[in-house]
């Protein structure tokens, strides 16, 4: 980061909508400063849309005049229960708010809200880098008022709260989780007062909305580093709470002198490969793959269910894909995520996650890939780069052996997509032909007979054309005693 002096932050902030703001609260008398996450991220040099202005007095009253000045195209949203407005300009949005100190009951995060001054103001903000303001009004454009070091804490890349964290963290305990989100994000760390009070106050967690926690913990997931964030629920006790499945999944049992991994930070080392994976992969993914690194937190969420020992082959897990695969909507529904093709996508991967590694391990079939390709279908491409980056063996020929596998599957992928069209595909005699040629209403036997079809496209007993399909379908209706 760069230490910026007054003149440095005036010239940054010298655009129009600054300076009319400044203009229109030299008017009106009254003290207005840009505040927050728009102020660190100048110093931090990162790129910042959302302005929020705090100002000594009626944070309304200004944004209607700033709006009115502005002239056409300005919308101003009032919300009078907050105090705030929101003004939209030419893509612009800039919030207002009065300066206002809160006190808080135990059992709510929602303050009781007085007027007050701007320190006042900055001792309610959460951390100490959010709580850094800039003067907009002419005489002290450009000046920064740091009262908590938040400059200091920028160079130092700590998070660390203005005032007691106890304080901070129990008063709003939704603190909690944008604390591991900002670390998170800016690769920084918590500092260590900081960090102990999330473990004394983590309870407190339980009276923030799931809505609340899905939003931060939604953001650390489309961070540089999810897993950090992880490792840092973790740490603190934050993720027995919000996410007991997850946590179940740290810990390693030995029996008999022979232990499993630590599935939990083997997941969280899945995570990292997924999120190295999508930065180096040239398709274009709207949402950065964010649903592929949740299934990547989630593709051995059934492991803790399925655990065995087992005198001969050791520590077991078996089905833990399938368990995995019927946890997921639970999971989702719980946690208020999306119950519709982003849940199922992820299903999907997690149930399909061990076929590929099976398929690698032993003899590449053709039968067998094409097996694969039908079930996974145009999710094929994130499948395999899941399951690669679940390679994470501390045997390197070991390791070596299955993703040279995974390139001889992946070549296969393409030749048999090419040649046999699996991909997605419907058998190519539908069961309405089979009931017209056989006289046979929706019975078992049609089910049976489109079974047997692709079964064998995909066996490659048969091509996948018509013609042959129905010949097929014929002699095998035949055999169970069907007359055409």
């Amino acid at each position: 980061m760069r230490l910026l002096d007054r003149a440095e932050l005036a010239q940054l902030l010298d655009t129009r909508v600054f300076h009319l703001i400044g203009d229109v609260a030299d008017e009106m008398g009254v003290e207005t400063y840009v505040v927050g996450g728009y102020v660190r991220d100048l110093f931090l040099e990162r790129p910042s849309k959302d302005i929020d202005v705090v100002v000594v007095g009626s944070g309304i009253g200004l944004a209607e005049a700033v709006a009115a000045r502005m002239g056409k195209g300005a919308h101003v949203s009032v919300f009078r229960n907050f105090g705030t407005a929101q003004v939209h300009w030419h893509g612009e949005e800039v919030e207002f708010v009065g300066a206002r100190k809160e006190s808080y009951s135990h059992d709510s995060r929602k303050p009781i809200v007085e007027d007050g001054t701007l320190e006042d103001d900055q001792q309610r903000r959460d951390f100490t880098i959010n709580a850094m303001a800039v003067c907009l009004n002419r005489e002290r454009f450009g000046e920064l008022i740091d009262p908590f070091d938040g400059i200091w804490d920028l160079q130092d890349r700590l998070i660390a709260t203005p005032l007691d964290p106890d304080i901070t963290f129990s008063d709003d305990p939704l603190r909690m989780m944008r604390c591991i989100r900002f670390a998170t994000q800016l690769n920084f760390e918590i500092e260590p007062e900081t960090l102990e009070a999330l473990h004394r106050n983590r309870e407190r967690i339980r009276i923030i909305s799931q809505e609340r926690i899905i939003d931060e913990l939604q953001k650390i997931m489309a961070s540089d580093s999810p897993a950090r964030g992880w490792e840092l629920l973790f740490q603190c006790g934050l993720l027995d709470i919000i996410f007991p499945e997850l946590a179940a999944m740290q810990g390693v049992e030995t029996v008999a002198g022979r232990a499993h991994k630590d599935n939990f930070w083997h997941t969280l080392e899945v995570l990292t490969n997924v999120v190295r994976a999508l930065r180096d992969d040239p398709t274009e993914r709207a949402d950065n793959g964010l649903w592929l690194r949740w299934a990547a937190l989630l593709h051995d969420i059934g492991k803790p269910k399925t655990k065995r020992w087992d005198a001969q082959q050791g520590w077991t897990f078996h089905n833990h894909n399938f368990v995995g695969e019927k946890m997921i909507p639970h999971i989702f529904r719980r946690m208020k995520m999306p119950m519709d093709e982003r849940m199922k996508y992820v299903q999907k991967l997690v149930s399909l996650h061990m076929r590929p590694i099976v398929i690698a391990d032993e003899e590449v079939t053709d039968s067998a890939v094409r097996r694969l390709l039908f079930e996974a279908g145009d999710d094929i491409d994130d499948l395999m780069l899941l399951c690669e980056a679940d390679i994470t063996s501390k045997n390197e020929q070991r390791k070596q052996r299955f993703l040279d596998n995974f390139r001889l599957v992946r070549q296969k992928l393409i030749d048999l997509e090419e040649r046999d069209r699996i991909r997605n595909f419907q058998p190519p005699v539908s069961g309405e032909e089979i009931m017209q040629r056989f006289h046979l209403p929706p019975c078992r036997e049609v089910g049976t007979l489109k079974s047997a079809v692709k079964d064998a496209i995909l066996d490659g007993v048969i091509p996948n054309e018509h013609d042959a399909a129905l010949q097929f379908v014929i002699e095998k209706a035949r055999k169970m005693g069907l007359e055409s």
